[in-house]
């Protein structure tokens, strides 16, 4: 694959999108750009400085119960609670603290949540946070799951997003359409790319690509 292109956030050097032109197959769209979001996931530096950067998106917030991780955004999420909560962010927990989870998957790629998990969505403020929100499909599946175990979505956060809300909850991310205007991302059986025969580079997920 060719090399990776870097756009750093106006704020923070620290905060540097990565992405490669292409092909790329995710599990529920085409795109025409691979995000590796992996330094900024899982490298301490570059997570602190993107959950500092979210954190000032949600400083006016009134409550923050729980920040729900997808697709392993685990520390991201930690440090977007630290910065939070001394920014005087609250929660109503009894512990005046924030809890910060993921869900569990079942064999129907449902979330779920295990009883001695469900404390933390029911009755609570929850905010998703997400690497990358494009077709949607993931976040209205949390957000789905939140609401069924008697929680309540209050926003999402993203370090990508293609759109400012799903339904009527917000989404509010670092990078948008305005970082990159030509983004695409398509159904898989109405691709572009597809149709004019241009190989596949990689398949992507959460996780990380494998090319072909």
């Amino acid at each position: 694959m060719q090399d990776y292109k870097k756009i750093e956030h106006p704020r923070n050097k620290d905060v540097v999108l990565r992405y490669i032109p292409g092909h790329f197959i995710t599990p529920n769209s085409h795109v025409n750009y691979y995000m590796d979001l992996s330094d900024m996931k899982s490298r301490q530096r570059e997570a602190r400085a993107t959950g500092e950067e979210l954190a000032e998106m949600y400083i006016a917030s009134d409550v923050i119960d729980t920040i729900l991780c997808l697709n392993s955004m685990e520390v991201v999420g930690a440090y977007l609670a630290n910065k939070l909560t001394k920014a005087g962010v609250i929660s109503a927990n009894s512990h005046q603290t924030m809890y910060i989870t993921s869900p569990e998957y079942n064999v129907s790629g449902q979330m779920m949540f295990r009883e001695n998990n469900q404390h933390m969505v029911k009755g609570k403020k929850v905010l998703v946070l997400i690497d990358a929100a494009t077709t949607g499909a993931t976040l209205q599946s949390a957000i789905g799951s939140i609401r069924f175990y008697g929680g309540d979505v209050i926003g999402i956060s993203a370090i990508f997003s293609v759109s400012d809300h799903i339904g009527n909850v917000p989404i509010r991310a670092l990078y948008s359409l305005q970082t990159l205007p030509d983004y695409a991302s398509h159904a898989p059986g109405s691709c572009p790319m597809c149709r004019d025969g241009i190989k596949v580079d990689a398949i992507c997920n959460g996780f990380g690509y494998s090319s072909i």
